[in-house]
């Protein structure tokens, strides 16, 4: 679901998984087979079992898709802002597509943000005056984010002796994991839209966990660098998981502007339909005093999943045999339409 989001980050798995293979069954054999599954060196990957997605959030989640997945996360969006100072009312309507793709290194991500908008503005006093429509692309911008710092936690879960140890807060979910991200806006974009020059964006990308349900993202972001219109802005969103179906979130955003500060509150919800197929909803409205507006959003993400896990097979001495990789089953369509089982 939303990585605003990792919703479904509790559902991350390893990325190695352990095969240990007897020919005989005894104490001695099980007890050693049952010390090894427990206590192998994990690494952990960015890859999950079902789709992670920054929808329907703004911010984004340090962690990248996994190798060799290509995710597309899409919506539209309407709405209605009017200012209180000079009575000028804008309706905008728009879709935004973004693409993700992981290849090289688990910590890796590639991406693309692609916004069409048409604005339809109007005056309102006496009369009301048609100002025209104004449509093109808004935004374009190409980028890749980095995981720097992965927090790791203690499993607690499976403490049996001390219910105490068992639900005690593990401090370090304090700290959180840590991604930077890269980008540059290009300059094809629609007359209304369009600026003097491409311009670098930037960001630093902040990830609590706090339970595996419950997730705090915080962005920092500096856009636009260099140019007249540049942006320095924020990004708090919090994501609960009510289950494996269904989370939600809220969100708060800021942006520090050369010439205003615009603030917004958002919230809404996500369903998974299926571990690569995501459909959400959202609504967005602005808190400044001197202008109303709302934005309502409908979207969904999907991934085409070629990731392959490892698997290292290990002989009753806990030597490796054979090490080969395991490919994902199934066929596009049935990837992209099959409901997932309860």
């Amino acid at each position: 679901m939303s990585e605003g989001n990792c919703i479904f980050n509790f559902y991350k798995v390893k990325n190695y998984v352990v095969l240990g293979l007897t020919k005989t069954v005894n104490m001695k054999k099980i007890f050693l087979i049952a010390l090894f599954i427990t206590n192998y060196q994990v690494i952990n990957a960015q890859y999950t079992e079902v789709i992670n997605s920054k929808r329907p959030g703004f911010s984004e989640s340090p962690y990248g898709v996994g190798t060799d997945v290509i995710q597309i996360e899409g919506g539209i969006f309407f709405g209605e802002s009017s200012s209180n100072e000079t009575f000028a009312k804008t309706d905008p309507f728009g879709g935004t597509i973004f693409l993700r793709y992981g290849k090289f290194m688990e910590k890796l991500e590639f991406n693309a943000k692609v916004t069409y908008q048409k604005n339809k503005s109007e005056f309102n006093n006496i009369l009301t005056t048609d100002l025209g429509t104004v449509s093109g692309l808004s935004e374009l911008t190409f980028g890749a984010k980095y995981l720097i710092f992965q927090q790791k936690f203690a499993d607690n879960s499976k403490e049996i002796r001390s219910w105490k140890k068992r639900t005690a807060f593990d401090k370090k979910r304090l700290i959180p994991s840590v991604g930077v991200y890269a980008g540059m806006n290009l300059n094809f974009l629609g007359k209304a839209y369009k600026e003097p020059k491409m311009s670098p964006k930037a960001a630093i990308l902040l990830q609590n966990d706090f339970t595996n349900r419950f997730i705090l993202l915080t962005n920092l972001i500096a856009d636009k660098i260099g140019t007249d219109n540049r942006t320095y802005s924020y990004i708090v969103t919090a994501t609960y998981a009510v289950n494996q179906d269904w989370s939600f979130f809220v969100e708060n955003e800021g942006d520090f502007l050369k010439y205003k500060t615009d603030f917004q509150v958002g919230t809404g919800v996500a369903y998974l339909w299926n571990e690569n197929l995501q459909l959400d909803t959202s609504i967005r409205i602005n808190t400044n005093a001197d202008e109303s507006a709302f934005t309502v959003g409908l979207g969904a993400a999907w991934r085409l999943d070629r990731h392959k896990d490892k698997e290292i097979n290990r002989d009753k001495d806990g030597n490796i045999v054979k090490a080969k990789k395991r490919k994902k089953k199934g066929n596009f369509f049935s990837r992209l339409f099959k409901k997932k089982r309860k």
